[in-house]
């Protein structure tokens, strides 16, 4: 069964920088199309980022130049670099193995102006 943990959210000052880490177990790790999602208060969930197995990434418009996804398949990791946070990127964030199509439980970052 596939596990994706989430770690590294937290409460940042506006123009800080947090790094997300997802961990995922029970997968061809290297192989997964890996996504990072977010849910805002009051909205949908929405696409962040994404990285396939040949370390391609994109991004949403939102996020682009602020935000980097990466990925470690030696230690089943992806990671997302936010920098520049502003109020308004504050949410849960979500690591999605598109793959297969599992979650994980979230982490929630808040950044206050």
């Amino acid at each position: 069964q596939v596990q994706l943990v989430e770690s590294g959210g937290g409460l940042v000052q506006a123009g800080g920088s947090l790094r997300l880490s997802c961990t995922a177990s029970g997968t061809t790790f290297s192989r997964a199309f890996m996504a990072w999602y977010r849910r805002r208060p009051g909205k949908e969930r929405e696409w962040v980022a994404s990285i396939n197995s040949l370390q391609e990434t994109d991004y949403s418009n939102s996020v682009k130049g602020r935000f980097a996804i990466s990925r470690n398949n030696a230690k089943n990791t992806v990671y997302l670099q936010m920098n520049s946070l502003r109020p308004e990127d504050t949410a849960v964030y979500y690591c999605n193995d598109a793959t297969q199509n599992y979650w994980g439980q979230g982490t929630q970052v808040t950044v206050s102006s």
